[in-house]
């Protein structure tokens, strides 16, 4: 009799494991809140009006269409009970033989509740949708807003110089330089300032030296304004005020400056790990617990390389995936599990068209070649062929138009009332 092997999360890691999983020896219940995986590498090109949100979000039963032992259900995880070995969800409970949590992270405001009720965040294709229309409704207001108005609208700030806050940085400088006078004849928007804000004394922190000079240069050739050494204190939805008592007036902050692990209640706390994650052995076992498995940014595991735990990417998720579809297999047929090793192929950001930057084990590449592998690797790691193709389209027309046809505002109309006049 098959094994029942219940996946929370259809990111990354989750969407991984249940591909690699030998499916003649387990039967698989994927549960997930939303109904499409979500490939969040591109979410600032969304966001940016450069492609569209269906090209980079993938149907989860699609993406099983042949797989019967997937089951797909769409849920809201309430609990674990590791006791009687049963998820609770809206949709009913799921028991299992083997739990894998893949649940991934959330925006991390740290306590911060104006920054929560204010600030745009992007963990999600809707969040991008929400601050591409935020960012194209604002270009509109610019033209008729009256002169107090203006200094409001026209800056816009991103806190956080990883490599979301980069990336959405360099594509707004873009816009401003190369759309808005196109789109907008005669309009002057040279007072539109896009700020990048960063706590730390450098833009991508993470990365190499020469990546976090190269990148600095390259938004600032673009015209971005990055201030680093800069802590945000609040934002009032008119005014971010710094740690330093300076402030700067706008309606739009764009909040990337953190993550904080989707942690499902239930799990003993004496696993809990910093960043609310959850404390993991070699073989991606949750301590403590008996037959759950924990993978990806979830995942908090010491090891002699990284004794503060992986670092919180996709290439750290899609190798634990593949790691634990492997050790269970083994397990059932009775031979030894291997030890999860993590071997680091890199990093990379883009910065804008031409500009980007990549560090290899053993070499670093910027400007134009850094940028082609940017865009090859991210391509390849596209889950549909149609889907490759049609970004591969939108970034070849931009590249030879310098434009793009997807500067569209959908927005919900106001539900008029009944006795309102039509």
């Amino acid at each position: 009799m098959k094994k029942k092997v219940v996946v929370l999360g259809g990111g990354f890691a989750g969407l991984q494991f249940c591909r690699s999983l030998n499916k003649k020896i387990f039967d698989i219940t994927l549960i997930d809140r939303q109904n499409h995986h979500q490939f969040q590498p591109l979410f600032y090109q969304v966001a940016a009006s450069q492609i569209e949100p269906a090209n980079i979000s993938f149907p989860l039963r699609s993406v099983f269409r042949n797989q019967p032992q997937v089951q797909i259900r769409m849920a809201e995880v309430k609990t674990v009970d590791t006791t009687s070995r049963t998820v609770k969800t809206t949709a009913g409970d799921f028991s299992f033989d083997i739990l894998v949590l893949a649940t991934g992270c959330r925006t991390n405001f740290f306590g911060n509740e104006a920054l929560a009720r204010h600030a745009l965040t992007l963990k999600t294709t809707a969040d991008a949708i929400r601050i591409r229309n935020h960012i194209l409704s604002l270009f509109e207001r610019m033209v008729v807003a009256p002169p107090d108005e203006q200094e409001h609208l026209c800056n816009i700030v991103i806190a956080g110089a990883g490599p979301t806050g980069v990336e959405l940085a360099g594509a707004f400088a873009e816009i401003r330089r190369d759309v808005l006078p196109r789109d907008f004849p005669g309009v002057d928007f040279s007072k539109l300032t896009v700020y990048l804000v960063e706590g730390s004394p450098d833009t991508l922190a993470a990365m190499s030296e020469a990546s976090r000079t190269e990148s600095r240069r390259y938004l600032e050739g673009l015209g971005v304004t990055v201030k680093t050494g800069t802590m945000v204190k609040t934002f009032d939805g008119r005014t971010v005020f710094f740690q330093d008592g300076s402030s700067i007036r706008t309606e739009t902050l764009i909040w990337a400056a953190g993550v904080i692990a989707n942690r499902p209640e239930g799990l003993p706390e004496a696993n809990k790990a910093p960043g609310n994650r959850v404390r993991v052995n070699r073989l991606n076992q949750v301590e403590g617990t008996n037959q759950i498995f924990a993978l990806g940014d979830l995942a908090y595991m010491e090891t002699p390389k990284y004794p503060k735990g992986h670092p919180q990417v996709a290439n750290v998720a899609l190798s634990q995936a593949r790691f634990l579809a492997k050790n269970l297999e083994k397990l059932e047929k009775g031979h030894r599990a291997g030890e999860f090793e993590y071997r680091d192929l890199g990093s990379m950001a883009t910065i804008g068209k031409h500009k980007a930057v990549v560090d290899f084990p053993f070499l670093h590449v910027k400007g134009y070649p850094a940028w082609l592998i940017w865009m090859f690797l991210h391509l390849m790691l596209i889950l549909s062929v149609k889907n490759k193709l049609l970004i591969f389209i939108n970034w070849a027309w931009n590249y030879v138009s310098y434009d793009s046809s997807l500067r569209l505002i959908f927005t919900a109309p106001e539900t008029k009332k009944a006795n309102d006049s039509p």
